[in-house]
């Protein structure tokens, strides 16, 4: 690995009365695609200025290999940063873009051209090294911007929203790129990001910011299927969210990590008893919040026949459902104040078109281990 562990332990960071973060620690490993992932305002891109020297934090430190950068210039801390307004300079072409930074070091031109040539191909703009950035789409300027940011071989590469500017299709293949690009070079990636599909995508791990905290860290697969908070839950993807108390606790098994496997029941207002699978620490009485995501539910015209006590089924009728040629998205009331987003995905063909429409009187079900327990924690 080329890259370096960062280190972030008790950063804080005012604005005035507007606290930015408070107290935040992450560890950040050699190599790694990480992204910090929330809403505007978190505090996400003020911690990666602080990482690349732009803010100092009223409090904390930042390493990068064991070594405390805050004393540090930006142009000292070996890494270099990536905009989302890409930075180039229109009255230089292509090439020399990117040579900017070697040019600065007083390389000779022999060297520089060879390392020019080699960026300009990893970033796959060898055609183009002739051109001015107001000649090249989106897509090229952001390449562009990533080789010049690359060529110095940073161990850290720090990316500050960089596809916001662009549409969705070119975004989603900036993405691949970004990822390939990263697969080769091997260095540590940063990303900042509000989109939760980009950070799903690309990172080998990624930490939900909110309010100038960080919430929950872990891996995409971890983030998405077991929520640490209401909060998480709501953000990452689409879910359904109740808040209840907890009726009714007993251990059903171990799971494998030896933690005893609850099952608990709660009474949700809105729903009435829901089962849930849980290894959490819960105990009767207690409030909590329940999430269950939309592609865990099956929805069908008939009540379902299984007579396993884990399921959980409620009948409703279909208040819209959205078709999307690879799935339907149902909104299915099941009370006067109370409509639940349900997936259903096409995996077969079918020429008679769907088996459920709008009107609908249809059963929804999912399993107790679908659901999850999440803490109570509202933005």
């Amino acid at each position: 690995m080329k890259g370096s562990d960062v280190t972030i332990e008790r950063v804080s960071k005012a604005f005035g009365d507007f606290k930015a973060l408070k107290n935040v620690g992450l560890e950040i490993r050699k190599g790694e695609f990480f992204s910090l992932l929330g809403p505007s305002g978190c505090g996400k891109t003020t911690l990666l200025r602080i990482i690349a020297g732009f803010e100092t934090p009223d409090d904390g430190v930042v390493m990068i290999d064991g070594t405390n950068v805050l004393p540090l210039p930006p142009n000292k801390r070996h890494s270099n940063t990536v905009f989302q307004n890409y930075a180039l300079f229109p009255h230089l072409s292509v090439f020399e873009n990117v040579a900017f930074p070697l040019r600065l070091k007083k390389l000779p031109n022999a060297e520089i051209k060879k390392r020019v040539k080699e960026y300009l191909k990893l970033v796959e703009l060898e055609a183009h090294a002739g051109k001015k950035p107001a000649m090249l789409s989106g897509g090229q300027k952001q390449r562009v911007a990533i080789a010049r940011a690359l060529i110095n071989e940073p161990s850290v590469l720090l990316l500050d929203e960089p596809l916001s500017a662009l549409d969705a299709k070119l975004r989603q293949h900036m993405l691949i790129e970004l990822d390939r690009i990263h697969d080769k070079i091997g260095i540590t990636f940063i990303y900042v990001t509000h989109d939760q599909q980009e950070a799903l995508s690309v990172s080998d791990r990624i930490a939900v910011m909110c309010q100038g905290d960080v919430l929950q860290v872990g891996t995409p697969h971890e983030i998405y299927e077991s929520p640490a908070t209401d909060f998480v839950a709501r953000f990452i993807g689409e879910t359904n969210l109740f808040e209840g108390v907890v009726k009714s606790v007993e251990k059903i098994k171990d799971g494998p990590a030896g933690e005893a496997v609850l099952m608990a029941e709660l009474d949700i207002p809105e729903i009435g008893k829901v089962k849930v699978t849980t290894v959490d620490d819960v105990k009767s009485g207690q409030t909590v919040s329940f999430t269950i995501r939309p592609e865990k539910i099956a929805i069908s015209a008939e009540k379902p026949s299984t007579k396993r006590s884990d399921i959980n089924t409620l009948a409703g009728v279909v208040d819209e459902p959205i078709y999307s040629g690879f799935q339907t998205k149902f909104y299915v009331r099941t009370s006067e104040t109370t409509t639940f987003k349900v997936i259903k995905q096409h995996a077969n063909y079918s020429d008679e078109g769907p088996d459920i429409v709008w009107k609908d009187s249809v059963y929804i079900s999912w399993s107790a281990d679908d659901g999850y327990i999440v803490e109570t924690r509202k933005p």
